[in-house]
């Protein structure tokens, strides 16, 4: 199974991603923790990409692409991976059609996951003041700007998806268990 979620940050998308890990046994490949990673050890491309990240602001695209690439190619993406995290932008997902092409790979769905942008911000805080406010980016003027980065940028993904006949979205406001069954649902995969 090949799976890209979509949604607003703070929509559920890593503990979903999680559920799906589990049940078909195949990694989620989140851009963000491959980024925080780089940046907590220092590395070249952390050290390139922490002041952006901060910002709210989106990493160049072959940078992401790159780093994607790579991951594909692990012996543990061999039976699937879940993308979370990208594409973001409508040239991402150009590059990455382009990129699975290359590989001989297709994906098998693009699961939007949609949720209100207030209640979402809220969410996200919360988790915050929970966790200690271990991120940088986990405040309400960052949010604000990621929510409008997400829906400027990303948005226009669900149009790009729907027309390729890969889109599945489900109601990421209902609990956590509502919104996995509706994925599964969405997936023939009850």
């Amino acid at each position: 199974m090949r799976l890209i979620l979509l949604g607003p940050p703070g929509a559920g998308k890593g503990t979903q991603a999680q559920f799906l890990v589990e049940k078909f046994g195949i990694p989620q490949l989140s851009t963000g923790d491959m980024l925080r990673a780089a940046i907590a050890a220092e590395t070249e491309l952390g050290l390139q990409v922490k002041d952006m990240i901060a910002r709210g602001d989106l990493v160049p695209d072959e940078i992401v692409v790159g780093i994607i690439s790579d991951r594909i190619d692990q012996e543990d993406c061999a039976n699937g991976f879940i993308l979370d995290g990208f594409p973001r932008t409508t040239g991402q997902a150009e590059a990455l059609d382009e990129l699975l092409a290359d590989k001989g790979i297709a994906l098998d769905a693009v699961v939007e996951i949609r949720a209100d942008a207030d209640i979402l911000v809220d969410r996200i805080l919360k988790r915050a003041q929970e966790n200690g406010g271990a991120r940088a980016d986990d405040n309400e003027e960052v949010l604000r700007n990621r929510l409008e980065v997400y829906e400027e940028l990303t948005a226009p993904l669900v149009e790009y998806y729907s027309a390729k006949g890969l889109l599945k979205s489900v109601d990421g406001m209902a609990g956590i268990d509502e919104v996995t069954a509706s994925i599964m649902s969405a997936l023939n995969a009850d």
